[in-house]
């Protein structure tokens, strides 16, 4: 019996609410006929973990909206406003009179985005204006007392890397060197940022083979070795990331910041796509926001989460191209989930149980699902993202949470394994992991900081 204790013990300590997360936010587009107001949308926003949310523009009535709750709001210039930007500097401090000094600072913007994948437009007289606009609008910032408050980027998409498998060996075109040493040089300058649209969606559509599915998707695979340095990664979105820092680090520019403006999986498309669905989509966004909920970041970039707007709030109707460009959002135009990714406050775990735990039957000789001996961390890490995107609470293994210590990749993993089969119909295959897991009688408190924890409670209790 006093197995049984333990187990229940260190799920009882470990319980509490899922703080919001200030490195996950989301884009709200307006390409839509249907959305609901501002206000309600502000409200919804609220009452999810979500702590931050991009504009592809600078509509007032939605900034208005979002006064006073302390949601991080990143507004935009778009291309069409480049050439006047970069030519009078009178034109970047009107924007800013008109965008931010209204709003701020009890509308908590964070970010201004001059222009959206310029470079990958191939204009030559707007990418030569793109650095200049941004010059202006940030000398605009200064000017209003607002330098490092606000900061100024612009966003491209993976297409500005000429080169980017294996991640090691990232490059930058080298048709587009030449405006991003400008750019890069800024972000150094100012501390902003390097914003990219990386979407492993669209790798799967290039290769759809069932094990980069799983591989693009975080669920357990295999995993891909970098054949330049030898780490193997275990999902496509850090790989994509780490290919930017490579090619960041081959242009001398390492420490800049990296923020995955836009990523996504659309949950429906037209008969001839490949990849979107319902069941797609969830694991994504579900697994990428455990993936970033762990902390552990990045082979290349470990320890820290990248800062990431998951694409989308909302569908938007009235965006052309094929069917999954108009199926990316996490919620319908009546404020309810298309699909639940962890994301609301209602649906995460209460502090404390309102109503008495009612003990369950005590687990069998093979009662406890623990990390097989031997597995690497890239693997344990990657069947980690996977329990957690399952709709398990994994809040008490993230900083500050009652489990996180010892931080290690084993403890955590032993953490979500278990819970996971403990919250499953208990079958073997709940406990395989891809063969990294396997079914013990030893409590896997062993692997937290609780076991000393626990010992005096046990000792208490006799």
């Amino acid at each position: 019996m006093a197995t049984f204790f333990f187990f229940l013990l260190s799920f009882l300590i470990c319980f509490h609410f899922s703080s919001a997360e200030p490195f996950i936010g989301v884009n709200y587009g307006q390409v839509a006929d249907n959305l609901p107001p501002p206000s309600a949308t502000a409200k919804l926003l609220k009452s999810t973990s979500i702590e931050k949310v991009r504009l592809y523009g600078a509509d007032p009535v939605i900034i208005k909206a979002l006064a006073n709750t302390e949601i991080g709001i990143v507004i935009g210039a778009a291309n069409g406003d480049i050439p006047s930007l970069a030519s009078d500097p009178n034109s970047a401090a009107q924007w800013i009179n008109s965008n931010v000094l209204p709003f701020y600072p009890a509308s908590k913007i964070i970010l201004i985005t001059v222009g959206n994948e310029v470079l990958t437009t191939n204009d030559p007289n707007l990418i030569n204006q793109l650095l200049p606009a941004m010059q202006n609008m940030q000398n605009a910032i200064n000017g209003a007392s607002l330098g490092g408050k606000i900061k100024v980027s612009t966003v491209h998409s993976m297409a500005v890397l000429g080169q980017s498998d294996p991640p090691s060996s990232g490059l930058f075109s080298p048709s587009y060197q030449p405006a991003l040493k400008g750019l890069l040089q800024f972000h150094k300058d100012n501390g902003s940022p390097f914003a990219i649209n990386p979407y492993p969606f669209f790798a799967y559509q290039s290769d759809s083979r069932p094990e980069t599915l799983a591989f693009c998707l975080f669920q357990p695979n295999a995993g891909r070795v970098d054949s330049g340095n030898g780490i193997k990664y275990m999902n496509m979105f850090d790989a994509q990331v780490d290919s930017v820092h490579s090619a960041l680090s081959a242009m001398g520019f390492k420490d800049v910041e990296i923020m995955v403006a836009e990523t996504g999986w659309p949950y429906s498309g037209d008969s001839n796509e490949v990849g979107p669905s319902i069941e797609n989509a969830k694991a994504y966004n579900g697994n990428l926001i455990a993936h970033l909920k762990s902390m552990v970041g990045t082979p290349l970039m470990p320890g820290k989460s990248v800062d990431t707007y998951l694409f989308a709030l909302y569908d938007e109707d009235l965006k052309p191209g094929p069917g999954s460009e108009r199926a990316f959002g996490l919620y319908k135009p009546d404020l309810s989930m298309v699909y639940d990714v962890g994301i609301s406050k209602s649906s995460q775990t209460p502090s404390t149980p309102k109503t008495p735990v009612t003990p369950q039957p005590k687990p069998t000789a093979t009662g406890w699902c623990v990390p097989k001996a031997g597995i690497s961390d890239a693997q344990l890490q990657s069947s980690l993202d996977y329990a957690c995107g399952q709709g398990i609470d994994c809040s008490p293994i993230q900083p500050g949470g009652a489990c996180f210590e010892p931080n290690t990749v084993a403890s955590h993993a032993a953490y979500a394994m278990n819970l996971y089969y403990q919250s499953s119909a208990k079958n073997p295959w709940n406990c395989d992991f891809s063969q990294t897991a396997t079914l013990s009688s030893q409590n896997p408190s062993k692997y937290t900081s609780l076991k000393l924890h626990l010992s005096s409670i046990a000792f208490y209790l006799g």
